[in-house]
């Protein structure tokens, strides 16, 4: 009777454990986590004022261009941007680390000094934070995605034994060289899905890639990106 209970015990296991297995979700690798930003991949018209009045936002008003574009490095992926005219950062990488769940931004400032926030993205908001020890406050960084076109960042503080943030600044960016209304049209990038603008081959054959770190990226190994690719395509079916 013992020895009829514990094979049925051992049998309802084997049955159960795959499924437990099988349900887990996968945790996305930096590479399909960032595929979440691929509509900042390109250079971008920013127009920043600081928090205040309105004729202490146009004395502070300022303007600044932002380029976007993908990074590889082995396994690893992630975005960088290069910020010309920045009043506050001068450059930037965005990654995601798939153990923690969680977004890193790291940003140089014109006195080349470097600040990481981290903090998770949801609902198009990203949401970061870092401390910082020598002005005593906490510093929020919120990027919104609001449109293909158009995105926002603004920096808010906590000063230590406060409870609220206060804002210091506000970027509105705009895409250059494309309609705010324009739907995507263009094809996809084989490396990161995002828009395809420019043009490789291989074997004779075209792809679309978005920014020149997908486009060397698909140079050094294009057949996986290839596979990868077609694969994905033939999911969709």
């Amino acid at each position: 009777m013992h020895r009829c209970r514990l094979a049925l015990a051992l049998l309802l296991l084997a049955i159960v454990l795959p499924v437990g297995i099988a349900d887990t979700p996968t945790k996305p690798t930096a590479r399909e986590a960032l595929q979440a930003f691929n509509d900042l991949i390109g250079s971008w018209r920013g127009a920043g004022e600081p928090n205040g009045t309105r004729e202490e936002k146009q004395k502070g008003f300022w303007q600044e261009t932002i380029a976007w574009e993908w990074r590889f490095k082995g396994a690893e992926a992630w975005l960088a941007a290069t910020i010309d005219k920045g009043k506050y950062y001068t450059s930037g990488e965005l990654r995601y680390f798939p153990d923690k769940q969680i977004y890193q931004l790291t940003l140089t400032t014109p006195a080349k000094e470097t600040l990481t926030f981290t903090g998770p993205l949801k609902d198009k908001r990203l949401t970061l934070e870092r401390t910082d020890t020598a002005r005593k406050e906490t510093q929020r960084l919120v990027i919104s995605l609001l449109h293909s076109n158009r995105y926002l960042y603004r920096l808010e503080v906590q000063p230590e034994g406060h409870k609220i943030f206060t804002p210091v600044f506000q970027v509105g960016a705009t895409k250059e060289g494309v309609p705010f209304a324009a739907e995507g049209t263009q094809p996809e990038c084989i490396v990161s899905g995002g828009l395809g603008k420019i043009a490789v081959s291989y074997k004779g054959k075209t792809y679309y890639v978005c920014c020149s770190g997908c486009r060397d990226a698909f140079k050094e190994e294009p057949e996986k990106y290839i596979k990868e690719f077609e694969d994905k395509k033939a999911k969709k079916k």
